[in-house]
């Protein structure tokens, strides 16, 4: 376990945040000494194939030892983190034999990692914690991920009793800005199928997602003086105002749960010249979610029937719900889940409600469910990791290898 805490912590400790401004990739020049490093390490412990590209992705393979054939398998994570809360001089701290209790963070600032705010903490009392100070966000998104499949690997080839076909392992740049994709090379991968280690905690496996869309509705208006506005006045605000009130009130993500969809506004910044609002569509059934963003489109003609085409709509689809290419290739699911089982663990099958590297690469060719990298609370200074599941990780990497080998025969 020592070994594990070691490596994590050494990746947390490195800045990795991206930027969606940033036309780059990466996005931001600091992903590059995790990268970097990252292509030291997989050639110091014997992987072979070592890569990394001109946008800072890195893939590796580990050799088969058997002597049929067998699937190339894919593990992937990224090594960005988010742009949306400090991952700067992140200082880990390690709690043993965690008692239950309130975990004090920062004591100057009262900050109080709690299981009677955080239920999921009270099923890891005994075990060991890794959280954060109070002051930024842990990096468990997705380096808890990276330290798995790199300890995994690390095994597999000290233990070459373990029989596995031919591994390739990947780590991309950029995901929590929806890039990590992009521009990642399914061809040169060449794996049958991958597993993202991404999920949150212990037993989770996931394949299916939301499909996503970002809007942008720009409006502008007109500013003439409130004492003689009448008929000429056009307050974009008021326009904005009224095309978000108009929206379903029930269907935002503080209300949704499961399968339901939701409208997120994210950004409203304004004034009665002109007014931006940016929101994101999401919805598991895809029906629906092209039924939400007619809605829209519905809602802003309406307005712009009203108020002479003052409101301009830039809506761009993101992703598409993985479900669609893995249902039908369902045994790389069964052999994860039989992997879980073996070892057991009691799988947590549900749809993701977000997004992942693995749906894009899956309608890229690369069909790529998610599997738990065990870390809570992920982009924000509440976010712990149990050291335990990240081990109990690093064994389904092991056994899934195993087990591919062994069905190939």
């Amino acid at each position: 376990m020592q070994t594990i805490i070691d490596r994590f912590i050494k990746y947390v400790q490195l800045d990795t945040q991206s930027d969606p401004s940033s036309p780059t990739t990466p996005s931001t020049e600091k992903q590059w000494v995790l990268a970097n490093l990252l292509v030291k390490e997989l050639k110091a412990m014997g992987m072979t194939e070592v890569s990394i590209d001109e946008n800072a992705y890195v893939m590796a393979t580990l050799p088969s030892n058997v002597d049929h054939d067998t699937p190339t398998l894919g593990f992937i994570a990224h090594f960005d983190t988010t742009p949306d809360f400090s991952g700067t001089n992140v200082a880990p701290r390690i709690i043993e034999a965690y008692d239950g209790g309130d975990i004090e963070l920062d004591a100057k600032e009262k900050i109080i990692l709690s299981p009677s705010y955080f239920e999921d903490l009270k099923q890891y009392k005994g075990q060991t914690l890794i959280v954060t100070d109070g002051t930024t966000l842990l990096g468990a998104d997705d380096k808890a991920g990276i330290t798995e499949i790199m300890e995994a690997m690390d095994h597999l080839i000290k233990h070459p009793e373990i029989k596995h076909g031919k591994i390739r392992v990947g780590f991309t740049p950029d995901e929590e800005i929806g890039r990590g994709a992009h521009k990642f090379d399914v061809q040169q991968f060449g794996a049958d199928w991958a597993y993202t280690m991404d999920g949150s905690q212990l037993g989770e496996l996931e394949y299916e997602n939301f499909n996503a869309a970002s809007a942008t509705i720009t409006i502008t208006g007109k500013s003439v003086h409130p004492g003689y506005a009448k008929n000429k006045m056009v307050n974009a605000i008021t326009i904005a105002t009224a095309l978000l009130a108009a929206l379903p009130s029930n269907e935002v993500p503080e209300k949704t749960t499961d399968r339901e969809g939701f409208f997120h506004v994210h950004h409203f910044q304004g004034t009665i010249e002109k007014t931006v609002v940016e929101l994101i569509i999401r919805d598991h059934y895809k029906a629906h979610f092209e039924a939400r963003k007619n809605t829209l489109q519905q809602l802003t003609a309406a307005l712009n029937e009203q108020f002479n085409d003052c409101i301009a709509l830039e809506m761009l689809d993101q992703y598409y719900n993985m479900g669609e290419k893995i249902t039908p290739v369902m045994h790389i699911v069964d052999i994860a889940k039989e992997a879980m089982e073996t070892l057991g663990i009691t799988p947590i099958i549900k749809p993701i409600r977000g997004g992942t590297d693995g749906s894009q690469l899956s309608f890229m060719g690369l069909p790529c469910p998610n599997i738990f990298a065990g870390g809570h609370n992920f982009h924000g200074k509440y976010e712990y990791v149990p050291v335990e599941s990240m081990v109990q990780a690093i064994k389904v990497i092991v056994k899934i290898c195993e087990l591919t080998a062994q069905k190939a025969k």
